[in-house]
């Protein structure tokens, strides 16, 4: 298992502890005879539901994105970026701007193409975009399912 994974489930786990306590203290208000601590109580219950429905989605997107990159690796298609790098090893932004035209341009002439989408995302990332990254990478897993 990979150091993300572990990261990832170490962090769902300790998640999950916490919307058991929250879901806990919600019963404790509702039980108060307090109209105000019942509303609190009740209010409280969202709380674990939306972060339970965080968590499942978050894990299922970095399941399908770790298909996905399998799946190019295999195919030996993963991209090759020419950047420049910093000491740190992050793309200078200038660098990683022009891959980013280059593929996003790829990605505009076969829109329906998974593969220009996933290394759009990729481009996104190297750009320091990582919401477009986050964005491009679910289109390209929903035309990777549409595709098979």
């Amino acid at each position: 298992m990979t150091n993300p994974k572990v990261g990832a489930i170490l962090l769902s786990v300790i998640t999950f502890i916490y919307l058991i306590l929250m879901t806990n203290q919600a019963i404790t208000l509702i039980q108060v005879d307090n109209p105000i601590a019942k509303i609190m109580g009740f209010a409280l219950f969202g709380l674990p539901a939306v972060g339970i429905w965080s968590i499942i989605r978050e894990l299922k997107f970095g399941l399908q994105v770790e298909a996905l990159a399998k799946e190019v690796r295999e195919q030996d298609l993963w991209p090759r970026f020419e950047l420049e790098l910093r000491p740190s090893g992050r793309p200078i932004r200038s660098s990683a701007e022009k891959v980013f035209a280059e593929y996003a341009e790829k990605a505009e002439k076969a829109p329906d193409d998974w593969h220009s989408w996933f290394n759009l995302s990729l481009a996104y990332d190297a750009s320091g975009d990582s919401r477009r990254a986050r964005a491009s990478m679910r289109t390209a897993i929903a035309f990777r399912h549409k595709s098979s």
